[in-house]
């Protein structure tokens, strides 16, 4: 990993983007399109960043938002009338702009099902309810916003929980997250879901993708050396990112660069 430093977003790569018949910009949703909340059904949108999302699919860019959200929550928050490309639950779902809608077929035993269904049921009996996220692929336990010991409890508790599950269940996994732990069914990630894409893109075609969490660092690894990786993210930390935005005026500048280098 390397530390990144303060820094402009490389003028070769918006050449790229000039020049391109085709460009790809991939994002996160949570800490990089819309600030964090405690609360996750008040995750809207940063002001003004869907006009600009809007701008840059008129200028021929394929623009996906890769959430570990649900796909149709991102969609409903973005609320776009032309829509991007969403893929939901860390790349599991797809929804296309035209309305079209997959889904993988997770083929999970069903001792690993009942194994989540499990985990949720303690969680809640343990009085994590409110802080729990159920998903396709995996539960989730976000301590975001809560005070330094109610962060440190609510920890603890998730932990003595999840993690007994993955001795009972060997194929599940517990994976740290930036505010939070998941237990998670063994599927693919968003970096397998990029690799996929990917293949069937031509090395030519800039592409770019915009992250924030932890949960990140393996996409930006994936892309490195393929295409431009930012952290979005209004403090420093390690990274396998190229660059760093603070979102949201200099993601805001990113955003109007690349379009005006359609434009030229």
């Amino acid at each position: 990993m390397i530390k990144v430093t303060e820094q402009k977003y490389p003028s070769s790569f918006l050449s790229e983007v000039a020049r391109a018949k085709e460009r790809i910009l991939l994002t996160d949703y949570d800490g990089v399109l819309a600030p964090f909340s405690r609360d996750r059904r008040g995750a809207f949108p940063f002001p003004g960043i869907c006009d600009l999302l809007i701008g840059m699919m008129q200028c021929r860019t394929r623009l996906v938002v890769i959430s570990g959200r649900p796909a149709h929550e991102v969609a409903s928050f973005l609320a776009m009338q032309t829509a991007p490309e969403i893929w939901g639950n860390d790349g599991l779902e797809r929804l296309y702009p035209d309305g079209r809608y997959e889904c993988e077929d997770l083929n999970a035993p069903i001792d690993l099902l009942r194994a989540l269904a499990e985990c949720e049921s303690e969680l809640e009996q343990k009085g994590l309810k409110s802080l729990i996220e159920v998903k396709l692929t995996a539960v989730t336990v976000h301590w975001r916003g809560l005070t330094p010991s109610e962060k440190l409890e609510t920890r603890t508790t998730a932990y003595r929980v999840l993690q007994p599950l993955t001795q009972l269940y060997p194929r599940l996994r517990m994976v740290a997250m930036e505010e939070g732990f998941e237990l998670r069914l063994p599927v693919p990630s968003k970096a397998d879901a990029v690799r996929r894409l990917l293949n069937l893109t031509p090395s030519n075609a800039p592409i770019a993708y915009l992250g924030h969490g932890v949960e990140d660092e393996d996409l930006f690894r994936t892309l490195n050396g393929r295409g431009l990786t930012v952290l979005v993210r209004p403090v420093q930390r390690f990274t396998a990112a190229q660059i760093r935005l603070r979102p949201p005026d200099e993601l805001v500048r990113f955003l109007k660069d690349w379009i005006s280098a359609c434009d030229s």
